[in-house]
């Protein structure tokens, strides 16, 4: 069975169940034409403008600061990862990457004396500095502690980057950039988040081929 032929049970509910009454190699199918599809919707300029921001903080010297919850928060650990190893150029400045989600004693003392929403902006306050970029991670786009974060973040001055998933929700009117991928499945909006992180990446790396 192709994946053009293989239908949800009802409309958007990859995120709670998945089509429904598939084989795996069919579910498989599905779940690859749904990537390429989404894919096919993700705004290439816009990658591109977030590409030129890395640049600029590595050139300047400023701080990358990643985010997000759950899975998001995974993507965050890993790009952060990726962005201030992986990218590196010899003779040019490393790219100074912080995920905020990597210390889970501090944010579970935010959480529990302050609020969750305020687990990010209270690193923040620590480590953001005007021109900085700061990058939220979010499928749905309304996730208050990130929603907090983009806010904070403008405040101080830094510039702001948003992947985000479905229609982008409240956080793409709050940021300088977002990049939407344009699904209502999550593991699709993650998996192909994860693949922005991998693109950034490997785009700063092959400068220094030339």
């Amino acid at each position: 069975m192709s994946a053009s032929k293989i239908k949800p049970t009802r409309p958007g509910c990859f995120h709670s169940v998945g089509p429904g009454n598939l084989e795996p190699a069919d579910f498989a199918r599905w779940y690859r034409g749904a990537c390429a599809s989404a894919w096919d919707g993700v705004d290439l300029k816009t990658l591109a403008a977030v590409a030129r921001e890395l640049l600029r903080v590595r050139d300047r010297g400023r701080k990358v600061l990643v985010m997000g919850n759950g899975g998001s928060a995974a993507i965050a650990s890993h790009i952060a990862v990726d962005l201030s190893k992986t990218a590196r150029v010899p003779g040019r400045p490393l790219i100074r990457a912080v995920a905020l989600t990597d210390n889970v004693e501090f944010l579970t003392a935010v959480a529990n004396d302050k609020s969750f929403d305020d687990i990010f902006v209270a690193k923040m306050e620590a480590l953001l500095e005007p021109g900085d970029l700061a990058i939220l991670i979010s499928g749905s786009g309304n996730s208050r502690n990130l929603l907090k974060a983009a806010r904070y973040a403008k405040n101080r001055g830094a510039r702001t980057v948003a992947l985000l998933g479905f229609e982008g929700g409240a956080l793409k009117r709050l940021v300088d950039l977002h990049l939407i991928v344009p699904s209502d499945q999550y593991g699709v909006i993650e998996e192909l988040h994860m693949r922005v992180g991998h693109i950034l990446t490997f785009y700063v790396r092959q400068l220094g081929k030339g």
